[in-house]
Parts: C-alpha cells; sequence; structure tokens
C-alpha cells in the first residue's frame, strides 16, 4: 500500500517559484514521498490518506534549501564543537543543504589524492546519512596540482559540487577557469569564494577573479564575511549570469545591495541563499528564515517572493527536485504562521515586518520530520495530525 499524506486547511499555499509564488489552493496530496496534486479540497483525491495533516489555517511553503553549508561528518561540526547542528536546522524550516566544501575537516588534506580522497568519503557518508535533512556534500577544496583526470574520476564516483574555489591553492582566475571548465564537462556544480580572506588560507577574491573562473555560483556575494565594495557587486550582477548567493554570515548592507541589483537587471531568479555556517560567527538553525525576514522587510521585497529565493530559485539553479509546490517534486513542505503576538496578522505580514515566523510542521519526502519547531517561536496557527 502506498504511503499518502494529505495536508489540508492551509491558509496562504507558498509555491516557491517566482511566477507566481501564492497558490490557489488549500490542499496538498503527497503519495510515496512525492507531491501528487496541490489545489482545493474539493477538487483533490484525499480519500485513503495513511496520514491526515490539519494545517488549522497555517501556511505551507516548500521545505527551506540553505545552498551553503560547510559539513564534516554526520551531525557534528569542529567550528564551535558542535553537535546537532543540522538537525537544529530542520527545526528552522530547512529540508535540504549543499556543501560549499568540507573546509573545517580537521587536517584537511591538501595533496590532490587527499582531496579526492575526502571529497568521495563525504559525498558517501552524506548520501546514506540517518538523519532526515537531505545533504548534498562532497564538495573538494581546489589545489593546484589537481589534473582533469581528477575531476573525471570524483564525477565517476559521484561528486557532484565543487567546494568554493579561493578556500584552497587555487585562487588566481586563469587557474579556477581551468578547473572549472574541467568540472562543468563532468557535470559537476562550481561555487567561488567572493570577498575577503575567510579560514586560514584563503584569501581575497575579487570581481576579476570571479568573473575570469566563470564559476556556476557566485558563492556569498554579500561576503563571508568581508564583502567587496559594492561597484564591484554591480559588475558580478551584470558580467555574468551565476547564480547570485547571499549568505547569512556575510554583510547585510551588501546583500541587500545585490538583490536590489538583480531586481533591477530583471534577473530575481538568479538570487539564492545559504547561511556559509558552520563557520566562525557560530551555527545559525534559523539562518535562512533570518535572511528570508531582513530581505524582505528592510528590503522592501514581499515576503512570497523572498521565499522563493530560498526554495524554487535554488532548486531550479542547483539542479533539485525539491523547492516548489508541483505534481512530481519531492514531498518536502514545512508549514508556518505568523509568531504569537506579532504585529502581523498572516505570515506573510509579520515576515514583511522582519518577525521571524513560527515553524508548526516539517515534512521530508512526504513523512513527518518534526511538529512544532524548538527553535522558531511559537506559532499562532498549529497543524495537528487527525
Amino acid at each position: 500500500m502506498a504511503d499518502k499524506l494529505v495536508i489540508k486547511n492551509v491558509g496562504i499555499m507558498l509555491s516557491g517559484a517566482l511566477e507566481a509564488p501564492i497558490l490557489d489552493a488549500d490542499t496538498v496530496v503527497c503519495i510515496d514521498g512525492k507531491i501528487a496534486d496541490v489545489g482545493r479540497e474539493a477538487n483533490v483525491d484525499a480519500d485513503g490518506a495513511t496520514v491526515t495533516v490539519d494545517a488549522k489555517g497555517a501556511a505551507l511553503s516548500p521545505g527551506l534549501i540553505d545552498s551553503h553549508v560547510h559539513p564534516v561528518a554526520g551531525d557534528w561540526t569542529p567550528r564551535q564543537s558542535q553537535v546537532g547542528w543540522i538537525d537544529s536546522s530542520m527545526h528552522g524550516g530547512v529540508t535540504t543543504m549543499i556543501s560549499a566544501g568540507e573546509a573545517h575537516f580537521p587536517g584537511r588534506p591538501r595533496d590532490p589524492k587527499g582531496v579526492v580522497a575526502l571529497a568521495i568519503a563525504a559525498q558517501r557518508s552524506f548520501s546514506a546519512y540517518p538523519g532526515l535533512v537531505k545533504v548534498h556534500a562532497g564538495a573538494p577544496i581546489l589545489e593546484k596540482e589537481m589534473v582533469e583526470e581528477d575531476f573525471k574520476y570524483m564525477a565517476e564516483a559521484g561528486v557532484t559540487l565543487l567546494g568554493e574555489i579561493g578556500l584552497g591553492g587555487v585562487k588566481a582566475g586563469d587557474e579556477a577557469k581551468i578547473m572549472v571548465d574541467w568540472a562543468r564537462k563532468y557535470g559537476i556544480q562550481s561555487t567561488i569564494h567572493t570577498g575577503g580572506p575567510s579560514i586560514p588560507g584563503s584569501g581575497l577574491i575579487d570581481k576579476d577573479i570571479v568573473l575570469e573562473a566563470g564559476a556556476d555560483i557566485i558563492g556569498h556575494i554579500n561576503g563571508g564575511h568581508t564583502a567587496l565594495p559594492l561597484d564591484q557587486i554591480r559588475c558580478l550582477c551584470e558580467d555574468c549570469s551565476a547564480g547570485i548567493e547571499i549568505v547569512h554570515n556575510g554583510n547585510e548592507k551588501a546583500a541587500l545591495y545585490a538583490m536590489r541589483t538583480a531586481f533591477e537587471l530583471e534577473q530575481a531568479d538568479r538570487v539564492i541563499l545559504g547561511t556559509d555556517g558552520p563557520a566562525g560567527s557560530g551555527v545559525q538553525p534559523l539562518g535562512i528564515i533570518r535572511v528570508i525576514a531582513m530581505l524582505a522587510s528592510i528590503g522592501d521585497v514581499p515576503a512570497e517572493t523572498v521565499f522563493c529565493f530560498a526554495t524554487g530559485n535554488t532548486a531550479r539553479v542547483r539542479e533539485l527536485d525539491c523547492g516548489l509546490i508541483e505534481k512530481g517534486r519531492a514531498a518536502d513542505i514545512i508549514l508556518l504562521d505568523a509568531p504569537q503576538h506579532s504585529a502581523g496578522d498572516t505570515v506573510l505580514d509579520a515576515v514583511n515586518l522582519g518577525d521571524i515566523p513560527g515553524i508548526g510542521m516539517v515534512i521530508i519526502d512526504g513523512r513527518i520530520a518534526c511538529q512544532r519547531s524548538r527553535n522558531t517561536p511559537p506559532a499562532k496557527n498549529l497543524p495537528e495530525v487527525v
């Protein structure tokens, strides 16, 4: 018998798609981990559900995607010596994470064989990760001595990502471009560090290096932590078509500037969100939802649009099967509402005012991963399993 989850009585249905961020629907039907139908309850097949969730008027959104994390091993990070950071992020609405490199691995190897071995080991271990959040890991930090055969070998072994360029020995634009081209040839997506140095061994990566390298993602365009001058950020937005990644652990003024520039260029579909954690500033379980609230409230962009940055935009840029509420997509879903006593009546009102919403339920692959979040404020309306 198929696993069938029905979510009904949804107040606001966020699609994750910029072209239509709010759906005229109150019910989602999920079968065997995939979204099978979306619409009004009277018009969908809600019979025979294995599990039925009454949203009680709470809003529904695709699960949030963190486009920039630095995992090491399982749910532990040596950065701040924390255990459980991935699970805590799930309580912040994150259902998928993308590694920008296992940069904090103790004694991280710098020779090509070690780099390749670590990438494959991370890819394998997180593919079999027993937690609920989907962690796409195994992102090698590039070193000078690597050759094309290394990229071919990694791709054949299942590696699909490069760690952010600039954290290792490869920092020059011409060197990076050669390796980006090799990666692209074998189906590996690339991200480049942007701004001033962060961890020991990293260095300044300015607009000229970013543009010459030609990576797929402009990693933390607002700095990680130190941002480039605003005129350089504008050049990056104007002079290439790469993903524009805004992170929690960066410069907020630069984040707002990058977002506004993307809108000026009518290229908001390029904007994606990450935390860039764990990092020196700690672990941010609510990092993605905080960036959403910041961009919506201070940036004066409707909350339903900003939610798309962390869902559908990221899914499309990263070529993922989640991030959108539509048939055939992975049933990665969060139910959320305005926090209790917020000045905003609805979750969108609250986020537009800068409040962090209350998350009442997280669903991954059509199964309930958690109910009321232990990290967000309590929501006005909490869903129930009926």
